[in-house]
């Protein structure tokens, strides 16, 4: 089963039996990102510097990458606005439809519960582990090993680079010993060249609306 970047980060997050979400802001960022890489990668938008332009409004197939494209159609209504105003926007968003995405695919069950009897919480526990754990030795055979990666892949380790979310991606590595490595596929010659650019300025724009969101909450 081919899910998508987003999912993938999601995938990462969720601790398998509990369901509970780790690093939930900084995944929060990268599954943002991971859905506009994914419209970059299928030709709907382009990223130029600081700024999102809607190049199609073709449906792609996939439900969750549509509705975010029907969502940036009407954000942007034919002006050209600031990529970290949309992450912004979406971080938590995003985070909520990629959940659901999952459930629909029974990669994960949702499962409600109350804290004390009153506050309402959602876990994600696996129901399929079967696509994480391809995922896991897809990212090993990578970073810790000296496979060559394909786009996708490479996209996905840049963008768990710029959120810093090492210890989610390899458990028990330090973030240390991954960085130089995750670094160099980012900066890869792994895709044409308008794509890496349109990735970095994605990364570019997520280590932004991150500082200044611990900014503001400082």
């Amino acid at each position: 089963m081919e899910i998508t970047l987003a999912e993938e980060i999601t995938l990462l997050c969720l601790e398998d039996e509990s369901g509970a979400a780790r690093q939930r802001q900084s995944v929060g960022w990268a599954v943002a990102g991971g859905l506009l890489v994914e419209l970059v990668l299928a030709e709907r938008i382009a990223v130029s510097g600081k700024h999102l332009e809607l190049t199609s409004t073709e449906p792609t197939g996939d439900a969750l990458l549509d509705a975010r494209l029907a969502a940036l159609e009407t954000w942007l209504r034919g002006r050209r606005r600031r990529v970290t105003d949309w992450l912004t926007r979406e971080h938590s968003r995003a985070v909520t439809a990629t959940l659901e995405s999952l459930t629909a695919r029974g990669l994960v069950v949702e499962e409600r519960h109350k804290v004390l009897g009153l506050f309402p919480v959602r876990r994600y526990p696996e129901a399929d582990g079967t696509v994480e754990r391809a995922l896991r030795a897809r990212l090993d055979s990578v970073v810790l090993g000296d496979a060559e990666p394909d786009e996708r892949t490479a996209a996905l380790v840049a963008l768990i680079h710029s959120a810093k979310l090492h210890r989610l991606a390899f458990p028990g590595r330090r973030p240390a010993e991954l960085r130089a490595r995750t670094g160099e596929i980012a900066a890869g010659e792994w895709a044409a060249a308008a794509v890496r650019a349109a990735i970095r300025d994605v990364q570019v724009a997520m280590l932004a609306a991150t500082a200044a969101s611990a900014a503001a909450v400082s």
